[in-house]
């Protein structure tokens, strides 16, 4: 391995003033997932998960069970990449007062405009006659006033300040999980093997506890109970990964990771299996009980975190294995991707009950849907990103 004995400031620490060099592969994964998050909204009301339209199809149902166990805990990891990086750079305080505009900013303004857009399109389903305006004030002043996606910004934005302190107390403080990184360069199933004990060992006892749907609610301040110590989890393994030499680790571009991508399709393909024959077992044997008991939880939440893992090291094997490969398609939207993740939520729902009394296939629903959103909100965000002071956020 790539001896680690230079000095350990990172490199954009060292010379500031240069402009930073963006990592394809992680950009392009960035993308993805944003992809990946605008197809689970498109598609689940057609899924037994769903419940919004009577038509349904199977194949969406896989894709659900797919994201839902992992695309928000890996934007959490993907972020915290460069936390370490930005807080020796700035300096927690400033590193925290951009992280405010960034996350700050746009969470407040969606909760008082995306969100109940959004949310409109499922009263006016409900009750035709309400105007918006009386919505909007039933909302933001009685409630419940429901977050949507964008709960991500102000969970991420204190993970932040978390980072800070830490940083603050001790620079050094993720260390041990950098030098795994560093190992994990040759041996990548090292750090599978640590990131999924931790990640079991913090996230099955608040499944067992909180069980699989309850939130954490304060006005337009919510988080699902059960998976904030998960989410942590992927933040500050990230955060340890990219604290120094992050093209020296695992995530390398010359790394085992990258080299060996089909490799880890098994690890990722046998748990989900799994979570579907523990699916069958709730549905079939159980009875769907309410509360379900705590020997499924736990198996389950097992199965869960193994598959959680398993599938980011899959996307990330794929994406470092082809980063040298010139022009993606998924290039064109790296500037929108933020943005697209911000406004999708209003444009999804408004073509999803737009289309609810069609009598067309699930499927031609959800990939309409999908389409539909993908084109609306980039370009929803490219008008928003002309706005003067709006492209910093964007």
């Amino acid at each position: 391995m790539t001896s680690i004995s230079r000095t350990p400031v990172p490199a954009d620490a060292q010379a500031p003033q240069k402009a930073k060099v963006r990592n394809a592969a992680l950009d392009r994964t960035r993308t993805f997932l944003t992809l990946a998050v605008l197809l689970h909204h498109a598609v689940i009301p057609y899924t037994y998960f769903g419940h919004t339209d009577p038509k349904s199809w199977i194949g969406f149902d896989i894709i659900v069970l797919a994201t839902d166990s992992f695309f928000m805990a890996m934007f959490f990891f993907l972020s915290g990449l460069f936390v370490w990086p930005g807080l020796a750079r700035k300096g927690p305080l400033d590193y925290l007062r951009d992280r405010l505009i960034r996350l700050g900013l746009p969470f407040v303004i969606g909760a008082f405009t995306i969100i109940p857009l959004a949310y409109y399109a499922i009263e006016l389903r409900q009750h035709p006659d309400v105007g918006f305006a009386d919505f909007w004030w039933e909302t933001i002043t009685e409630g419940p006033w429901p977050s949507g996606p964008i709960w991500f910004l102000w969970v991420l934005l204190a993970f932040d300040v978390i980072a800070s302190l830490l940083y603050n107390l001790s620079p050094t403080f993720l260390d041990p999980i950098n030098r795994l990184s560093l190992r994990g360069h040759d041996h990548p199933a090292q750090f599978f093997a640590v990131m999924l004990a931790v990640t079991a060992v913090l996230y099955i006892p608040g499944r067992v506890h909180f069980g699989t749907f309850t939130w954490f609610e304060f006005g337009p301040f919510s988080v699902q109970h059960g998976r904030v110590l998960l989410y942590a989890t992927y933040f500050f393994f990230g955060a340890g990964i990219g604290a120094r030499y992050l093209d020296r680790g695992l995530l390398a571009s010359d790394g085992q990771l990258g080299k060996r991508s089909l490799a880890w399709t098994i690890p990722a393909l046998v748990p989900y299996c799994l979570m579907w024959v523990l699916i069958y077992i709730k549905r079939e044997i159980l009875g769907n009980p309410t509360p379900l008991p705590h020997w499924y939880e736990a198996i389950y939440g097992l199965f869960f975190a193994a598959f959680s893992v398993a599938i980011m090291f899959t996307i990330l094997a794929y994406f470092l294995r082809f980063k040298q490969s010139g022009w993606s398609s998924l290039d064109p939207l790296q500037p929108a991707a933020f943005g697209m993740f911000l406004v999708h939520y209003p444009i999804v729902l408004w073509l999803v009950y737009w289309m609810f009394d069609f009598d067309v296939p699930a499927i031609a629903k959800g990939l309409t849907a999908f389409v539909l959103t993908v084109f609306l909100s980039w370009g929803a965000t490219e008008a928003l990103r002309r706005i003067p002071g709006a492209g910093h956020v964007l």
